[in-house]
Order: structure tokens, then C-alpha cells, then sequence
């Protein structure tokens, strides 16, 4: 695996990562393949999750691990090739980038997207321009439009349920803020390659891009989507027709007890942090999910991925 910024990056089937990652739950210092290895995490947005998580993944096979929050210690960035630097931006992504690489054996990055410009954040415009310019491994922490650390932890989740074809559901949620797509378009795309029957639902107008929609159910009635269903995995994201919005939604969506109630034992996924009580309530938090399962499972996802970049 050459780098790890999508599910295509697996040749199309999770089924190796997961069991990698749950061998490594049983021993997580079964393997010393990052010995004398050093992992640089770039941050230019704010992470819990993932940076602590990918640091220990690390730590546990061995690596060093160097950590730089680009938006507040780094230099500005410029992205454009070709640009005559004599504005705001003080060093060019190709220079940072291939400098970065003289230091470390694999480069994670986490980004988002400024969801002014569709065309440009799902052009993936700062991660396509760091893989291009890297010579080493590069590892999503999260992009403009994909999560796949958090979708690989997800399905470990999925996996450890036991069920054989579990019925999924990817609920839209209320939430104050516009927020990106990243996480449930990644979900979608790690999920379909599962033999889970997956269902969508979500107010009208906030249905996701065609491409990771593609091979599910749709339903805009919450309550007819949990029918029955064995996962709940709630998330919020802004408007993709009409770009970074936060349209009007007349419904409650945000979920409760008795909605859970409608699934068959279900199980509440989120990928946090949560808005309590705007999301889903406390009592479908504390006592309806495996947030902190699923969270836990983060550490193990990324000890696998990188297991497989250092193997390359």
C-alpha cells in the first residue's frame, strides 16, 4: 500500500485491514515494523481523535513520533504552482513537503474543507498537491471530502458486533454549525464494500454526492429508515447541492430513545465529538452506543495501516 487517502488504496477491500486491526487489538506490540521509524502527523486543523490515536498506533510499533500544528506553528502555506510569492503565503506546500520527508518514513495529514467551492474541495486540492510532492508514504488523518482512518475504525466496530448481514443506517443529525462531508461520504464508501444492507436518511436536499450514494437506500423518513436496523450511525453534514449550507429542516431529527427503540437492539455510532442533546440525547449516548468502543478501535485501525505503509 503505497499511500492511504481512500478505500481504493486497498485495492478495493477492507476485509485485510480489519483483520489486521483486530489482531492487533489481541497484541498491540506484536509487531516492531516501526522500529528506527519516524511518523510525522501535520495538523492544519484541530484533531483529539485521530492524533492521539495515530500517535499510540505508532508508539505501539515501535516509531517515533513528530507532531506540528500547521495552522498555528507552521509558516502560511502556499498551494498554487506557478504563484509569484509576494503576498500573505511565506512557503510554498512542495518545499514543506518534500522538506517534511527528509525527516520522517511516513507523513499524515489532516485537512478540511473551507466549503466555499465544491469543485475545489472535492478536487482535494491540499492532499492531491502533499501526495504529489511527497517522495515518502502519506497517511489521511482526514481530507476535504474523506475520513478513511475513521471509516476502517468503524467497520473493526461493525466486525466486532458479530452479525452477519447487518442492516446500517447513515442518519443525518441536527447540529448549529455547516459542517463538512468528510466523515459519512467515507463511511458510505467503506461500508458498501461490506456485505451490510445500508440505508441513508436524511432531510430533503441534504442527500450526499452521487458517488458514495450510489448502492443505497434512500429514505427521507427517519423513522421508517431504524426500522429494524441492527446500527445507527449518526452524523451531521452540510448541504453538497447546494454547497455548505445549512438548509431549513422542519422535523426533529435529532435522536432519542424511542427512536432507537424502532431498531432491532441497534446500536448508536458516532464518530465525536458529539453534540449532546442536538445529535442524540444522553440516554441514546450513555446507554444506546459504542462510541467509546469505536473510538478505542482508532488506535488498532491506524496501527494496521501503518503496519501496511511501513511494509511498502
Amino acid at each position: 500500500m503505497k499511500n492511504f487517502i481512500s478505500l481504493n488504496d486497498t485495492a478495493g477491500s477492507p476485509d485485510e485491514l480489519i483483520d489486521l486491526a483486530l489482531r492487533f487489538k489481541q497484541d498491540p506490540f506484536s509487531s516492531r515494523t516501526g522500529h528506527r521509524k519516524t511518523l510525522g502527523l501535520l495538523f492544519l486543523n484541530p484533531s483529539l481523535r485521530t492524533r492521539l490515536s495515530t500517535q499510540k498506533a505508532g508508539h505501539n510499533l515501535g516509531m517515533q513520533v513528530m507532531v506540528m500544528n500547521m495552522d498555528s506553528e507552521g509558516w502560511k502555506l502556499e498551494m498554487e504552482d506557478g504563484s509569484v510569492m509576494d503576498g500573505a503565503s511565506q512557503e510554498h506546500i512542495k518545499d514543506a513537503i518534500r522538506v517534511i520527508c527528509e525527516y520522517v518514513d511516513v507523513i499524515g495529514v489532516r485537512t478540511f474543507p473551507g466549503l466555499k467551492s465544491r469543485e475545489e474541495d472535492y478536487g482535494e486540492k491540499i492532499m492531491s498537491s502533499i501526495v504529489k510532492h511527497a517522495n515518502k508514504p502519506v497517511l489521511s488523518l482526514e481530507s476535504a471530502t474523506r475520513h478513511p482512518l475513521q471509516s476502517l475504525a468503524d467497520l473493526v466496530t461493525i466486525r466486532e458486533m458479530g452479525i452477519t448481514r447487518p442492516k446500517v443506517v447513515l442518519s443525518w443529525a441536527p447540529h448549529p454549525r455547516a459542517l463538512p462531508q468528510a466523515v459519512p461520504n467515507s463511511f458510505l464508501e467503506w461500508v458498501k464494500a461490506t456485505n451490510a444492507e445500508v440505508t441513508v436518511t436524511c432531510p430533503k436536499g441534504y442527500e450526499l454526492s452521487d458517488e458514495f450514494m450510489q448502492g443505497t437506500h434512500l429514505v427521507h423518513n427517519q423513522e421508517e429508515a431504524f426500522d429494524g436496523a441492527d446500527v445507527i450511525y449518526a452524523k451531521n453534514w452540510s448541504s453538497y447541492q447546494h454547497y455548505g449550507e445549512r438548509l431549513p429542516v422542519q422535523e426533529d431529527w435529532t435522536i432519542t430513545k424511542a427512536k432507537m427503540g424502532l431498531t432491532n437492539n441497534g446500536k448508536f455510532m458516532h464518530c465525536l465529538p458529539v453534540r449532546r442533546n442536538v445529535i442524540a440525547t444522553d440516554e441514546v449516548l450513555d446507554n444506546h452506543s459504542v462510541i467509546y468502543q469505536q473510538a478505542g478501535n482508532r488506535v488498532f485501525a491506524a496501527q494496521a495501516v501503518l503496519e501496511k505503509l511501513l511494509q511498502s
